[in-house]
This record gives structure tokens, sequence and C-alpha cells, in this order.
């Protein structure tokens, strides 16, 4: 049997559990009832379980029980998925839609905790066919809490050290037809920094702007100075991004208020990009606040870091997909600016992380991650499955640089 079969055989256990976690949505750190039924899943199969990994984390050990010689090295591989939903209102209709007001899993990591859980179920049955161990990291608060780095402070990444990292993201952000899986060598997904700007004028009568020093207009100035920090201060060659999303100021239309508060993002591939954009951030709202007779304060926060893939990693992953979904249906992803932490794990262990698309127009189901209405085609879910197992049995199985004493 192949493994796309033996992923075939319980792809209705693997739906199950999509939709059971999809009806349930936890947000950020909270993953209470999400890392239970993980934990309670794992144990079934018979694979060892650390609980309140760096909170609500949970980490599946399987240790394969196929024959080794004395001294003979012994690879670990570890398979990540996110467990967190978003504070966003579902309005798919679905059946199994969210039973909590105001949560959904409207980017798709109830998907994700399936396929991992229906590979641990297929690599646990498999166990006395390979050797080496498979690690199963199932991670609360990517949504912005950064859970990968509280998971990897409490030791997820150790006992044992994994000697590679694989995960894997649904959805429609990477230009992957239904049903393919889209890789990509070195950086896939952006850098996610923030920042605030706090400008102080000096408010006074709308009628008498020449007795005040007006915020607004300061801050307008600066708005505008920011975007020279990508067209004419960063390589054309290199993908960057300086958005202004927030602009607060003022209580009426006849009054200019003393103070204006900016808040925005900035995304970028490689990471020696940021305490640069940091620094012209600063340097611009200062100047242009200091010439418009205001003062500016420059607030900056480093988010995640940029995503990037290990090169033969990502190679040996699309050469195990291939396996599974025929070459024909393994693509090149496009890149994305958005941010994901599972940049973390891929600064600390080789890895990749790659896209399965799950869109599929004739179903209705094309609206993007992140939106009310997102969903994703169930009928691909194993197959993602299938492409964790391949991989992990590939790895483990094969000669090569990741082999170690």
């Amino acid at each position: 049997m192949t493994v796309r079969e033996r992923a075939k055989a319980i792809e209705d256990k693997i739906i199950a559990w999509r939709r059971e976690v999809h009806r349930h949505p936890e947000l950020m750190l909270d993953t209470v009832k999400t890392a239970a039924l993980v934990s309670s899943a794992l144990r079934e199969m018979g694979i060892e379980v650390r609980e309140g990994v760096g909170g609500n984390g949970v980490v599946g050990l399987l240790r394969g029980e196929a024959p080794s010689t004395p001294g003979e090295a012994i690879r670990t591989i570890a398979l990540r998925a996110d467990m967190d939903a978003l504070p966003v209102k579902e309005e798919t209709g679905l059946p199994f839609a969210s039973e909590i007001p105001g949560l959904m899993h409207a980017c798709g990591h109830d998907a994700h905790v399936a396929m991992l859980l229906g590979a641990a179920k297929i690599l646990s049955d498999m166990r006395k066919e390979f050797r080496g161990n498979v690690k199963f990291i199932f991670q609360p608060g990517e949504e912005g809490a950064g859970g990968a780095r509280l998971m990897i402070e409490d030791g997820c990444l150790e006992d044992p050290r994994p000697d590679a990292i694989i995960g894997a993201h649904v959805g429609s952000l990477w230009n992957v037809g239904n049903g393919q899986a889209g890789f990509r060598p070195g950086p896939l997904m952006a850098a996610s920094d923030r920042f605030e700007i706090f400008i102080q004028g000096k408010g006074g009568h709308g009628a008498a702007p020449h007795a005040s020093v007006d915020p607004v207009v300061v801050g307008s100035h600066i708005v505008t100075a920011l975007q020279t920090i990508v067209s004419r201060a960063i390589s054309p060659t290199e993908p960057a991004v300086v958005t202004v999303g927030v602009i607060q100021a003022g209580t009426a239309n006849n009054i200019i208020p003393d103070t204006c508060t900016m808040k925005g993002t900035v995304r970028y591939m490689k990471r020696d990009l940021g305490p640069y954009i940091k620094k012209r951030i600063t340097e611009i709202a200062c100047g242009v606040a200091a010439a418009m007779r205001a003062e500016a304060k420059v607030t900056y926060h480093f988010g995640y870091p940029p995503l990037v893939n290990d090169e033969d990693l990502t190679n040996r992953v699309r050469a195990s997909a291939a396996k599974v979904v025929g070459e024909e249906n393994v693509v090149t992803a496009g890149m994305t600016m958005g941010g994901e932490d599972m940049a973390y794990y891929l600064e600390k262990i080789p890895g990749t992380f790659f896209a399965i698309g799950t869109g599929n127009e004739a179903k209705g189901i094309m609206y993007p991650n992140h939106h009310p209405k997102f969903d994703v085609d169930e009928d691909v879910l194993y197959i993602g499955s299938a492409i964790f197992v391949q991989a992990c049995l590939d790895f483990l199985g094969e000669e090569g640089p990741y082999l170690r004493k």
C-alpha cells in the first residue's frame, strides 16, 4: 500500500478532526481544548506526549522500531502544525461552523492540526518499518503571539533535537492550485515588524492655523516621506513594505489637535533590513516633525523574522511530495509578504515550509485566508498528511548531510 493510499484510508478521520477543531476555535495561546484533543489522539496512537509546552503546546514523540545496528546514527525529524484561530465572525454557513461567537478558524490551522494528526496516525501504524524519531509539534499562538518562540524556549527542539523540521500551510496565499504542493527554497515569507509614531504639535482653533502646530499636517508629510524608504533607500531587487495603517487625531472639524498617533507595519525578506528600516523611519519622522515645528517619538517593535527555507531540505521534501501527487502537481510557491512564526524554528535547524492548495472555485471555496468565508477543500487534506509521512520516511531512510552520530 502506498503512503497516499494509507492516507486515503483514514481520510474520514482526518476530516472529522478538522471539523471538531473548527467548531471550537481558540485564540492565541489559549488553545486548551484543542491541545487536549491533540494529546488524547496522540496517546491513543501510542505516541509519547508532553503537554503544556510553552503554555498550551503539545509535543509528541514517535520512535521507529525497525532494527538497527550498534552505533548506527539515528535521525530525528519534526513536523509542526499551529492550533490557534482568529477573532473573526464566521460567515461560511458550514454545518460545523464555529460555535464560539466572534471566533473562527479563518486561516486553516484547523486543517493543519488534522493533517498532522493524520500523519501521526499513519506513522504510528508504520513504526516497525522505519528507524529514527518523529516529533509532532502542535503549537499555539501563531497569529501574533509568537508561540513558536515560546515552545522553543521550553525545549520543544530538545530531547532529542531534530535534525530537520517541516511545516505546511493551506490556502491561496502562494498561488498554488487545488491539490498541488508548492515549494520555494530560500526566502518564502517576510518579517512582520510594527511601529508607532507619536507627534506632539500645538492645538488651536481650526480658523487660526497660524497660531498652532498642526500634527495632522505633520503626520501627512511623514506618511508621504516614509514611502521613499522602499522606493529610494532600498534596492529595487529587495522586497520590502512600509505601510501606515492607523492615523488617530482630533475630536472636531474645527479644532486643530495637540497630538497625532500613527501605527504601521514593516515587511522585508532579509533580516538585516530590519534595523536599517527602523533607523530610517526614526530619522524621517523626527526630521520632518522638527522641520515643521513639532516633535515626533518613534517606537519600533521587531516581530517574526523572515521565513527562509533550507535549500537542500526543500528540494528533498519536494521530491517526496512528487511521489505522492506526481511531478506535475509539485509547483513553485509564490513569495508573500505575510509573516509566519515557523521562521523561528527555521532559524534553529534546517527545515522547509510548503503550501498546499485547498481552494476550489467549483465548490465555492475561493475566499482568502483571514476572510469570514474562508474554507478549505477537505478532499485535499489527506494529501497533506501523505506528504508529511513520505517526507519523514525518505528523510529517516536516506544517507545524507543530516545524518549524525
